[in-house]
């Protein structure tokens, strides 16, 4: 989208502000950034003086706007010209197509002028019936002898050799003249958008059939307000030839509207009887199926944005789980013929060993190839000194799991390493793909996937940003919809989630860097490369010696990449390297190095931000420069809680009625909410399961990642489907965690960033999760006992304290990452 070349007027200004709610010189500001080649990312982050304070989903709402304005001006000028070159342009016409805001309307205006493969009424046309139409479409009220004034054109062309043959053509000429009345389909479609039906039966050949269509074989549900999920299941059966799908409604109505467009009072009844059925022809024919398409589009359209949505919402959360950085993991790409795939990734990532095993799971542990396995895999741990172990999700990984724990039983005199599930999804894209090749050119397809199981573990977004987003598999019905606007939500959800955690400069990938705002991939490769060749960056200016790394570049990235080992600590904060200046003015005004200010809460409440407020700066960028200030380098996806894990569940058979057990989040729908409960096969919380609470956002209630108590409330051996309510949890939440106390649970950790309830058990391993433990029962209903203000701050105090393994596993969601 050239969007530069869009000249703003206060029109466009207005037309944005009013429809998204915003005030005009908020979208005028923001707008004038975007057209100065400035980043979403960077104008929502840095800017907030500018814009108001607009966050980045306001600003792309703005931009996205301004957008289809841009395009709607364009057609409206090919329209323009196109009329106009036919020399039938008016100015009431040309009034009307200025005053345009929709483009289904603009296109209605230029219908009647639109060039048009061979119709009927353009033979009636070539046939010289247009003036017979015309007269007829007149309604004078003398005219009442339609019969002798149709005769007068038989033979007229060597075409019209009878009565029928004048009075068919003439009907052509009138319905297709009807058909392309602007304000009479500007009327119809509103009525049957708010008035028709989807209609969905089942085809023939599949009465007694049971397929995934099954709840739509008798289906009827309103154009207004079906719901996105089930609009695109109803297209996917149409298109797979299941289902018969069509628009149910009164045709009467409609016909009313187009006759009251065409039929004159004083029109006598011979002419009022012939125009009708010209309006019969030409809404059967014309009308109807043209409406019914737009209709068709218009609300695959909005079902297809409500799912990219979902999609992306997922994705963010995915994206931001909290990741368990600088250990030692042995990851395992676990598979059962061609054996489990196990790789051994340092501290940074980096490969140190691979092998692959052969257990036989269903064989006793004793058997040969189990102990050869067992004895490999202890090998890997003991000759590394492995903190943890991730395993794949995929098929075998509940099994590889299970061998696994037995494999460290046998472990003696070392400290075990803990086991944790993670989701594997586009692993197998990961390792076929360019980047993994030029990752490990010399090693096998097969352990590729295995080493981004590992890193997945120490940080999901740095590993994830390497994949198709379309390929993690957190969406719905996503190869059904427009795929163009799926790849550019995607890749902004992406860019967000990359920009709003920050980049180590010197251990970044070019796949992450190339999502840095303003950097994009080929400046992302030459940084790399620059890296590689002259050594780490010793501080954000030496980035000016890359190759095309120029001031605006600078400006829009610099505040987002984080250089830990500089000499300058403000370069491993979100810290705008422009308001480094203001920095020093307060460091010098306290007397103080720099140094000394940076982490230190008893300096930095010394600061008086009142004094630093200039035309240039204001309050929001300095207190965003005092929370950086207050934890340099932090991370903020390090906010998760402590969960159980019901271990015991593994197989389907394991699975009873009215049983609790403890899952992990893996997609989120409009429809509910899919769960990992430790079987192959995920259960499904429908939303009507959700919550004893309306629920109107469902991202809101629920996200990806999140570990939740559940109940099992229906399974369905035959299709293996798993029915799940976290309701029933929330109805008797006091019996849950009593009963679920007796099973052997395993600690893990959700994103906790929508989490609207947590579940704490038992000790806790540490400061942190016992503060967690306190905050949860402060709040609680069933715990009125209230605590020592002082004892809560030197808590507090506490958990800031570097994070313990403990802390981390705590924090990370053992069952997905």
């Amino acid at each position: 989208m050239a969007i530069k070349e869009i000249i703003l007027t206060q029109e466009m200004i207005s037309d944005i502000s009013n429809d998204l709610n915003i005030q005009k010189n908020q979208v005028e500001n923001t707008l004038n950034l975007i057209l100065d080649d400035c980043t979403i990312p960077f104008i929502a982050r840095y800017r907030k003086e500018v814009t108001g304070g607009l966050d980045e989903v306001q600003i792309r709402n703005i931009v996205e706007k301004f957008e289809y304005i841009f395009s709607l001006n364009e057609r409206k000028d090919a329209i323009v010209r196109s009329i106009t070159e036919q020399n039938k342009m008016t100015p009431a016409l040309q009034a009307k197509i200025s005053a345009c805001k929709v483009k289904s309307e603009l296109e209605d205006l230029y219908l009647p002028y639109k060039p048009k493969k061979r119709t009927r009424g353009q033979i009636a046309v070539e046939r010289g019936l247009a003036p017979l139409a015309l007269e007829v479409l007149n309604q004078d009220s003398s005219l009442i002898d339609l019969a002798s004034l149709f005769s007068a054109y038989i033979g007229k062309h060597d075409d019209l050799k009878n009565l029928e043959l004048v009075i068919q053509g003439t009907k052509d000429y009138i319905a297709e003249n009807i058909s392309e009345i602007a304000e009479m389909r500007k009327e119809v479609r509103h009525w049957m958008f708010e008035n028709a039906n989807f209609k969905a039966e089942v085809r023939d050949e599949f009465k007694d059939k049971k397929t995934k269509y099954n709840n739509y074989y008798e289906f009827c549900e309103p154009i207004k307000s079906i719901a996105a999920h089930r609009l695109m299941a109803l297209r996917r059966g149409e298109k797979e030839e299941v289902l018969k799908v069509s628009f149910e409604f009164d045709e009467q109505i409609p016909l009313s509207i187009i006759s009251s467009h065409v039929i004159k009072h004083e029109a006598s009844d011979v002419v009022k009887n012939f125009l009708t059925e010209c309006v019969n022809e030409s809404y059967t024919r014309l009308i109807s199926p043209s409406i019914e398409t737009e209709l068709r589009l218009e609300t695959k359209t909005s079902a297809e944005e409500e799912a990219i949505s979902v999609f992306g919402k997922n994705l963010r959360n995915l994206l931001l789980l909290p990741p368990i950085p600088k250990r030692i993991i042995l990851g395992v790409d676990p598979g059962l013929r061609t054996g489990s795939k196990l790789v051994v990734v340092d501290q940074t990532g980096k490969l140190l060993d691979y092998t692959t095993v052969y257990p036989q799971h269903e064989d006793d542990f004793e058997k040969p190839k189990n102990k050869n396995a067992a004895e490999s895999i202890v090998n890997l741990i003991q000759k590394h000194h492995v903190e943890l172990i991730s395993i794949g999700n995929g098929t075998a990984g509940r099994e590889m799991e299970a061998f696994i724990e037995k494999t460290l039983e046998t472990l003696t005199n070392v400290k075990k390493p803990r086991v944790v599930i993670v989701n594997e999804a586009g692993a197998s894209v990961y390792s076929a793909s360019d980047i993994a090749r030029e990752e490990f050119p010399d090693l096998d397809i097969s352990y590729r996937g295995a080493v981004s199981i590992a890193r997945r573990l120490q940080d999901p977004l740095a590993e994830l940003v390497k994949i198709d987003p379309k390929s993690i598999g957190v969406g719905q019905y996503q190869h059904d919809v427009n795929q163009s606007r799926l790849k550019k939500q995607l890749g902004e959800v992406v860019e967000s989630c990359v920009n709003y955690v920050g980049v180590n400069l010197n251990t970044a990938s070019p796949s992450l860097l190339s999502y840095v705002a303003g950097i994009g991939n080929s400046l992302a490769k030459g940084i790399v490369r620059h890296r590689e060749a002259n050594g780490e960056f010793k501080d954000r200016k030496n980035l000016f010696e890359v190759m095309g790394y120029g001031a605006k570049i600078f400006e829009q990235s610099a505040g987002f990449l984080r250089i830990p080992e500089s000499s300058n600590p403000l370069d491993n904060t979100g810290v705008h390297p422009e308001s480094y200046p203001i920095l020093e003015k307060m460091a010098s005004d306290l007397s103080l190095p720099i140094n000394q200010i940076v982490g230190n809460r008893e300096n930095i409440n010394k600061i008086k931000l009142e004094n630093y407020v200039s035309d240039e700066v204001g309050l929001p960028t300095l207190q965003d420069i005092i929370k950086e200030l207050l934890k340099p380098g932090r991370d903020p996806r390090e906010d998760g809680s402590k969960q159980t894990y019901n271990r015991e569940v593994r197989d389907f058979g394991h699975l009873k009625e009215g049983q609790v057990v403890t899952g992990t989040v893996t997609n989120v729908t409009n429809f509910g909410a899919f769960v990992d409960i430790g079987v192959h096969q995920d259960g499904l919380i429908h939303i009507s399961e959700l919550s004893n609470q309306f629920i109107k956002d469902l991202s809101q209630a629920i996200s990806v990642g999140q570990q939740v108590k559940v109940k099992v409330i229906g399974l369905d051996k035959e299709r293996k489907r798993i029915s799940l309510s976290k309701r029933a949890c929330e109805e008797n939440s006091a019996t849950t965690n009593t009963a679920s106390s007796t099973h052997q649970n395993r600690s893990g950790a959700s994103s906790g960033q929508n989490q609207k309830q947590q579940y704490n058990k038992g000790q806790s391993q540490d400061n942190r999760g016992h503060q967690e433990n306190r905050n949860y029962n402060q709040n609680s209903s069933y715990n009125t006992k209230k605590y020592n203000t002082k004892n809560t701050k030197n808590e507090n105090k506490e958990s800031e304290k570097p994070a313990s393994l403990s802390d981390l596993i705590n924090k990370f969601n053992t069952n997905r990452v």
